[in-house]
């Protein structure tokens, strides 16, 4: 008996529950720290936001303790099908029945208590996305196995996106790490970093250099996947053509200012002869012309030559190039329309202020720019706690929780966000650790899942606070404060450390 208890407590990742619980700490004396005044308080204050924290956490315990050693551990895969159902209804119930809160229609108002589902969504969606991968005869490489898993993910993610909650549907980006794993080619990610960029370089340089830019990286991909006898002809045209697509803005100011000087010169002389008139209207077209158009007239007259030649040359990566130029042609024309009808206001006017096309530190940037005034001004090592005055001050908005990480750069320094990126990080590899030494694909696909939704809210709180993302509003997991954020980060982690549990006892 002795020597199974022994077992059992060696089949508990103590290290990731270890981590757990020092980022809830950190959170809740940060919490205390974001919202005390200079008036003196109390952790334990339970009127007071870090009051109501320690409840939360104390909850959050006990839960953890219930799914590590009451809740039978396969009860959360022979269910995931029903609770991800549940989950998905709460979600469009919510937006029925909820108030406006800034914007959003995401949450429930349980007296006292207000509930989240979009936060629950993330564990649903996990254990089913895992059920799903873990089938016999799974394989991601079919088209019909593929578009199940993407259905899985998309359909709650649309649904929070009906919420005009587009931080907590950015999040669920991050299962496309956990298809990789599973075999998803790495394509996939490559492609949907270049809609990313070319989103933002069409919004910021325009139509015609985001198409370059687009046409220049589809034209390496060909010459490194080209045979090596090839690739010299292949870099010569591609890259002259480029070079030349680059150039063309610049000829044709140049040009455009000799024909306006040349036809100022021609207006003020008293008789034209029939030469100059000649002169004067040819001529006159080209300061006018639209060289977008010119270069898509290029790239569409040479779209024929190409298809024959990945036709007769049977160059199958040639073809999906081609696909894909006109793919991505057809999300640079539509990112204006998108940009502006379907984001709302507040949403556009973040994105212009992070791509610097606007400034506005007293408006859409405000926070941003208070948040990077209190974590600069820690320095490195802080001012100390309770000794911010960014902090104290209340200069920073919503400081308690989506900008909790603005506390710790000011109050704790670089080393004091030093320490907590690094828990998180070990937090994410042991996380991704005990998954692979999983035997079970269940357990394993989960704990990629569990990984790749902190990682999200990580990167994007972070990021967030330092101005290298838009402000969506989106928790830091553990350290933020509110109950239904600590619950569903807590329920995400503790499934797996049960499920780990479960088959490490055997083994």
């Amino acid at each position: 008996m002795t020597d199974g208890k022994a077992h059992t407590r060696q089949s508990v990742d103590w290290w990731l529950i270890g981590t757990y619980l020092l980022l809830v700490l950190i959170g809740w004396v940060n919490i205390f720290a974001a919202t005390h005044t200079s008036e003196p308080g109390s952790l334990l204050d339970w009127s007071s936001r870090a009051g109501k924290q320690f409840v939360w956490i104390l909850t959050s315990v006990g839960l953890a303790a219930a799914i590590l050693y009451l809740i039978p551990p396969r009860l959360w895969e022979a269910a995931c099908i029903p609770f991800y159902a549940f989950v998905v209804g709460l979600l469009v119930l919510v937006i029925f029945v909820s108030n406006d809160v800034k914007g959003s229609h995401s949450w429930f108002d349980l007296g006292p208590i207000r509930f989240q589902p979009a936060e629950i969504s993330k564990i649903s969606t996990s254990l089913l996305l895992s059920y799903v991968l873990s089938q016999q005869n799974f394989r991601i490489t079919r088209w019909k196995n593929f578009w199940t898993a993407v259905f899985v993910i998309v359909l709650p993610m649309l649904v929070i996106v009906a919420e005009s909650e587009t931080g907590s549907a950015l999040v669920y980006a991050g299962f496309i790490f956990v298809l990789y794993r599973e075999g998803l080619s790495g394509w996939w990610l490559g492609g949907i970093g270049l809609i990313i960029v070319l989103f933002i370089s069409t919004l910021t340089m325009g139509p015609y250099w985001a198409i370059l830019i687009f046409v220049g990286f589809l034209i390496l991909c060909n010459i490194a996947n080209a045979p090596p006898s090839r690739r010299w002809k292949r870099l010569l045209t591609g890259g002259g053509f480029v070079l030349l697509m680059g150039l063309l803005p610049l000829l044709h100011r140049q040009l455009s200012s000799l024909v306006n000087a040349r036809m100022d010169w021609l207006s003020a002389r008293v008789w034209v002869p029939a030469m100059d008139e000649d002169y004067h209207y040819f001529w006159s077209f080209l300061p006018k012309v639209n060289l977008l158009y010119v270069f898509l007239g290029l790239c569409l007259l040479a779209l024929p030559w190409l298809a024959w030649r990945a036709y007769k040359d049977k160059d199958t990566f040639l073809a999906i190039s081609l696909a894909v130029f006109l793919a991505g042609v057809g999300l640079v024309f539509s990112t204006d329309y998108l940009f502006e009808n379907v984001l709302q206001p507040h949403q556009r006017g973040r994105i212009e202020v992070l791509l610097g096309m606007r400034e506005d530190p007293s408006g859409m940037g405000y926070n941003v720019n208070q948040s990077k005034i209190a974590i600069g001004s820690g320095g490195l090592v802080g001012k100390g706690f309770l000794q911010g005055t960014q902090t104290t001050f209340g200069f920073v908005p919503e400081q308690a929780t989506d900008f909790i990480f603005c506390t710790v750069g000011e109050e704790w320094g670089f080393l004091g966000c030093l320490v907590v990126i690094g828990l998180y990080v070990f937090l994410i590899a042991r996380l991704l650790i005990d998954a692979e030494s999983c035997r079970d694909k269940f357990t394993r696909t989960y704990g990629y899942c569990v990984a790749a939704c902190i990682f999200m809210h990580l990167f994007i709180n972070v990021g967030m606070t330092v101005g290298l993302m838009p402000v969506i509003g989106i928790p830091l997991p553990l350290l933020s404060y509110g109950g239904s954020s600590l619950w569903a980060f807590t329920i995400l982690i503790f499934i797996f450390l049960s499920l780990y549990r479960d088959e490490k006892k055997y083994f």
